[in-house]
């Protein structure tokens, strides 16, 4: 007769195990419950501090942005205003010769006119702009335009004949290269 075999009671146990544990996960002690949810409370708190740090600093990153491309725009718009109230006086000395021309002699002009010319180079002086002027020095392509090459014995080659308009250089930059006459060896 064949005997039939009751299963082993070592097979047994994991069933029973599987079936406490899943008894027992409802019904976990009330302090490691309470821990748990105090930790997540933690944790969520903290991560709602962590979120609302992270959109304050966006925030302020696009003030930031905003506030320094008005500043830009801005300084762009108004970079000419104290140059221009520089001026001012300059453009009134030149009105107040012009409206008086026909009543004044011409020693009286030219007087006037040089105070008109003295005014501007104040004014271009405040703000760093210089004369290029390069009589009698040698031709420097970054400096100068040369409009004409005149044949010259008196001076060496490559050098400034005359001067025809001054340049002008602002902080160091060219603003306008001095057109100018240059000296070349006499043709044979």
């Amino acid at each position: 007769m064949s005997q039939v075999e009751p299963e082993s009671s070592a097979a047994q146990e994991p069933e029973i195990a599987i079936d406490q544990l899943a008894a027992g996960a409802d019904a976990a002690p009330p302090v490691q419950l309470a821990e748990l949810q105090a930790a997540l409370a933690r944790v969520e708190a903290a991560a709602g501090a962590a979120r609302e740090a992270q959109l304050r600093a966006l925030a302020e990153l696009d003030n930031v942005r905003k506030r320094a491309q008005r500043d830009i725009e801005n300084a762009q718009r108004y970079a000419l205003e104290r140059f221009a109230a520089e001026l001012l006086p300059a453009r009134d000395s030149l009105e107040l010769a012009a409206n008086s021309s026909g009543q004044t002699d011409s020693a009286s002009l030219v007087t006037g006119l040089q105070a008109t010319l003295q005014q501007l180079d104040q004014a271009f002086s405040r703000f760093s702009i210089t004369r290029v002027d390069p009589q009698g020095a040698v031709f420097d392509p970054a400096l100068h335009e040369a409009v004409l090459a005149q044949d010259s014995t008196s001076v060496s080659p490559g050098t400034v004949l005359q001067v025809l308009q001054s340049g002008y250089q602002l902080n160091g930059r060219l603003l306008r290269p001095a057109r100018v006459i240059v000296a070349r060896a006499p043709s044979a």
